[in-house]
């Protein structure tokens, strides 16, 4: 199965056993897919079928954006239309300004930073791309990648020459949210002699082909033949013990006035 599917597997597991802990049989978990198996339409109905008279929609990503937060929705809320006696329902809004997500994130790079054989000069946070018209046309997603490395860089006690924000998955000819990462590693090796960077993805809640291949691949090359030397890439927060601390803290917030600790 893909790393993408494996992973929020060892999630959703984390986080039912956090759940469990905290409001006993009272809330169930579970996740469903946009694209693929386990369906969102399945996954609403066995709820529907379970008893569950709430439900509480998580998309897994921190940052809103319409082809990925608002398709997750759109995708929700046609299962409901299926419902003859529909579940009150409830969907989470992005986290990408979260303390403990920050929080998470932050610990992720200390780690990484502590066991590199050399200190990286720079902190590519890249981020998924999308087309430049989005942002023209009212998409918040720029703005909140954006203040998602502001608000890292603060945690980190870090100025502006540490950390550094890209876009990467460039599709089609129009153009895209720049800097492309793909051609900022290269002239960040080329032309400011920078031979050391270390590559988060912050914008995924899970590794997927986009970090594992692209990242650690492509973008590592494109570094490396543009005479960089040291390439790191930071795993994204995936089932680390902080990354779902913090899912279940917004969880929490957003099961306030349905459930009781």
């Amino acid at each position: 199965e893909s790393p993408l599917l494996t992973i929020t597997k060892q999630q959703a597991a984390a986080i039912k056993t956090t759940m469990a802990q905290r409001y006993g049989d009272n809330v169930m978990v579970d996740f469903c897919m946009r694209y693929g198996n386990p369906s969102t339409k399945s996954k609403v109905r066995e709820m529907v079928d379970a008893g569950c008279t709430k439900i509480l929609f998580f998309p897994l990503y921190p940052h809103y954006a319409g082809p990925t937060s608002a398709t997750a929705n759109d995708q929700f809320f046609r299962a409901l239309m299926d419902e003859k006696w529909q579940p009150v329902a409830r969907v989470v809004e992005p986290y990408f300004e979260d303390p403990a997500y920050i929080d998470a994130l932050a610990q992720s790079i200390e780690t990484a930073y502590a066991k590199a054989d050399k200190k990286p000069e720079l902190l590519i946070c890249s981020y998924h791309g999308m087309p430049q018209r989005y942002l023209l046309e009212g998409d918040p997603y720029h703005c909140q990648c954006q203040k998602t490395t502001r608000l890292l860089k603060d945690r980190l006690g870090w100025d502006d020459t540490q950390i550094k924000t890209t876009f990467q998955s460039v599709f089609g000819r129009e153009e895209w949210l720049k800097p492309y990462t793909v051609k900022e590693v290269a002239r960040l090796a080329s032309e400011e002699g920078i031979k050391n960077i270390a590559v988060c993805a912050p914008a995924f809640s899970a590794d997927c082909i986009e970090t594992l291949e692209e990242i650690n691949e492509e973008i590592k090359d494109s570094f490396v033949d543009a005479g960089g030397e040291h390439f790191t890439y930071i795993p994204c927060l995936n089932d680390d013990p902080a990354h779902i601390a913090a899912l279940c803290g917004v969880i929490d917030q957003n099961l306030l006035g349905w459930v009781n600790r």
